[in-house]
């Protein structure tokens, strides 16, 4: 199993409306590409927040075959979404752990 891990950190202004949009339009539409498992939005804790909350989203799936197709044929265009509503008002850092 592999976890695709996201974390973001998003500006104070559009927190709420931000996580409103990862919880009820994104996070589902990235499951809806039957390549994950499951998904999950967590708030990081303990972190400074003048410049925003941290969030880390995890999708999990069965294998790097379906890690590869979501990054090759849907990843851009579900960053393109949250750029176009957004803009530059959170930032990005990604990386894929295995579950041992």
């Amino acid at each position: 199993m592999l976890i695709y891990n996201v974390t973001l950190k998003v500006e104070n202004e559009i927190v709420d409306k931000w996580v409103q949009w990862m919880t009820k339009v994104h996070m589902p539409e990235v499951m809806q590409t039957g390549l994950f498992v499951d998904s999950k939005l967590c708030r990081l804790l303990e972190q400074d927040e003048v410049e925003g909350v941290t969030y880390v989203a995890q999708y999990f799936c069965e294998g790097v075959e379906q890690y590869n197709k979501y990054i090759s044929q849907y990843s851009q265009e579900m960053r393109e979404k949250g750029i176009q509503l957004f803009g530059g008002r959170f930032i990005a850092f990604r990386t894929i752990m295995e579950v041992l």
